[in-house]
């Protein structure tokens, strides 16, 4: 199927182009290619491939799953998956819902509890997600939910975006009842199985912390206490914040490279007892970090890792 940037004639983008238009680096790009198989598809002549309106697409996809939490190889696996699911379908799945198919989102081998969530969700049902997030965290725990449910729906809604230009408000309805859905999940841990407790905090440019917030809930329900600063934290805030607490480990998150800066870590504070510093979330996969920092990058890891660190 011809996209309709294709059909009014744009013209493909080298990769340069492509990453100032996506707000990341080159590398990341060629990266993102070798690894994943999302780059270019045409030939062109010369040595140099260009990126066809159809492989740009696919990058938007890739960067909105990854806005969600995605790992890069589950961001690029929607990315493909989405965009082939696009060409089989006809012109009118990429107008706006009013009903029908049109109200489905596009989640190919998704589980049943997803499925069951996104269908909610784009009835715009607060009551039905909130519960089904519920029963699904009380039946199987946080991680799973986090990986099987949560994550996929928000990807498919973020995919339905680029494609329809719609839906937003329904991102945000699954986004905000996720977050209630956490907070109601994480224990008021009062004896912690820690004795200095776990900073979490993003990054002072990030601004989505909903992925820390699961992983709060998924460190009090194995009896961790931490202690939560939440979205775009000030480097001086979280300076003071490490002084305050001597925290064991300082997890910093971030959803985008443009969000990732090294230095945050760099300037934290030595105390007299040595604090472990996790970089956690998409935005640090191809950041080089400080030697004493160790990239986290997923939910399951990331509670095993600090665990093991801190009791």
């Amino acid at each position: 199927m011809v996209t309709e940037s294709e059909a009014v004639g744009e013209p493909p983008l080298t990769v340069a182009a492509v990453a100032r238009r996506l707000g990341i680096a080159p590398a990341t790009l060629r990266t993102w290619d070798r690894r994943y198989g999302v780059g270019p598809t045409g030939h062109t002549t010369g040595r140099h491939r260009r990126y066809a309106p159809a492989d740009v697409h696919r990058l938007e996809l890739m960067q909105r799953a990854l806005l969600k939490g995605a790992s890069p190889a589950e961001a690029a696996g929607y990315a493909l998956r989405a965009a082939a699911e696009s060409t089989r379908s006809t012109r009118s799945t990429r107008t706006p819902a009013r009903g029908g198919d049109g109200a489905r989102l596009v989640m190919p081998g998704a589980a049943r509890p997803a499925r069951g969530l996104g269908r909610a969700a784009m009835a715009m049902d607060e009551v039905s997600v909130q519960r089904m997030l519920a029963e699904a965290i009380d039946a199987d725990g946080v991680p799973a939910v986090w990986d099987d449910v949560i994550r996929p729906v928000l990807a498919a809604i973020g995919g339905r975006a680029l494609y329809a230009g719609d839906c937003v408000e329904v991102e945000h309805l699954v986004t905000e009842c996720a977050m209630a859905a956490m907070v109601r999940a994480t224990p008021l841990v009062t004896t912690p199985r820690n004795p200095r407790p776990v900073l979490l905090g993003c990054t002072p440019e990030e601004t989505h912390s909903l992925p820390l917030y699961v992983l709060r809930a998924a460190l009090a329900r194995r009896g961790l206490g931490t202690r939560m600063l939440g979205c775009a934290i000030p480097l001086p805030a979280l300076v003071a914040a490490v002084r305050r607490t001597a925290p064991a480990a300082v997890a910093l998150y971030a959803h985008l490279p443009a969000h990732a800066d090294p230095g945050a870590l760099v300037h934290l504070p030595r105390t007299r007892q040595r604090v472990h510093l996790f970089a956690c979330g998409p935005g640090w996969h191809d950041v080089d970090l400080p030697a004493r920092v160790e990239y986290l990058d997923d939910l399951t890891c990331a509670v095993a890792r600090i665990e093991s660190f801190i009791t």
